[in-house]
């Protein structure tokens, strides 16, 4: 029975439905292989890709599971497209300018003005190596001269002449881990900071060659290898050179919603990949750990089912054939 006392009230504004039930940024290995495990878990699933994957940089991975001969960066990148657009997953190239808190979850800004509202968010934005000075690093990298991780590659590296360069402490360390692969290694130190005696020390252990000085040009040479020339005009060639110049973390969205971080940017998540900030999980290079393709797909199937969980339950539906 209506109440004659009662005030007519105008009914509560309507939460808008979310565009989608997750927002992926980034599509390399660990934002591709969320993308599959959500399509199948038939959620709606936008992935928005700024093209700058750094598995796409790499030449052929002996290391990834389940490909002996070995697979490309870019191959198994286009594989796992493939594989989450037939489950419906969409993929869009563009760059995601900013993520902000929305009712229902999070609106999201990509494209050119554009925005969308996603109930969770997934970052697999990953890192940007620092490439010492050259203008032929894609050049480089493509042809095993320059390598950017000696835990994917070492084994390649079997008796080459190898130079690591960087800060003296960091590229002692990384000089010891070559030495399970070649006896030929040698550190090319930045004169600042100089190294503690401990890892002077190192050097002579492990018979690891040193040279002080900072880089001013680097050349991939056309039969192959690498020149470096120091800031003393000294000149030294070397199969292989790996830089320990530290990485940019792709963390800005994240980190300007108030995610927790470390000191290098990388951000700090808990056992189901979720960020300090409720709804918004990062999986990946970007995320505290070691940066692996393998580590980055486990990732993204504990997240990805994280968010299914976290989410209400919605009917089954069957996909239609085609």
């Amino acid at each position: 029975m209506n109440d004659p006392n009662r005030v007519n009230e105008p009914p509560p504004p309507r939460v808008p439905d979310a565009d989608f039930d997750c927002l992926i940024v980034g599509a390399g290995p660990a934002g591709l292989t969320a993308a599959v495990y959500l399509a199948r878990f038939n959620r709606s699933c936008l992935v928005v890709d700024g093209g700058c994957s750094r598995a796409a940089l790499i030449p052929t991975s002996h290391n990834y599971p389940g490909f002996p001969p070995g697979i490309s960066g870019k191959a198994l990148i286009e594989r796992l497209r493939d594989q989450a657009s037939s489950y419906g997953a969409r993929i869009e190239d563009g760059v995601v300018q900013a993520i902000r808190p929305h009712r229902v979850g999070f609106e999201i800004e990509h494209g050119t003005g554009r925005c969308c509202v996603a109930r969770r968010v997934i970052l697999a934005t990953g890192i940007e190596d620092t490439l010492p000075p050259m203008e032929n690093a894609a050049e480089a990298i493509a042809a095993g001269a320059l390598r950017l991780c000696s835990i994917c590659d070492g084994y390649e590296v079997n008796g080459h002449d190898v130079a690591v360069y960087g800060e003296a402490e960091c590229a002692i360390g990384h000089a010891v881990f070559l030495r399970s692969f070649t006896d030929r290694v040698t550190v090319i130190a930045r004169r600042d900071p100089p190294p503690p005696a401990e890892a002077l020390g190192l050097l002579d252990h492990y018979r690891i060659a040193y040279v002080e000085g900072d880089l001013t040009t680097v050349r991939h040479l056309p039969a192959g290898g690498i020149e470096t020339i120091t800031d003393d005009g000294h000149a030294h060639r070397f199969d292989v050179l790996y830089p320990n110049l530290g990485a940019r973390v792709r963390s800005d969205l994240a980190v300007q919603l108030g995610a927790r971080h470390d000191g290098d940017g990388a951000l700090i998540v808990d056992d189901h990949l979720q960020t300090s900030v409720n709804g918004l999980f990062a999986i990946g290079d970007v995320v505290t750990g070691l940066k692996q393709m393998s580590v980055a797909v486990g990732h993204a199937a504990q997240a990805a089912t994280a968010v299914h969980n976290s989410l209400e339950a919605k009917p089954w539906v069957r996909p239609t054939t085609p």
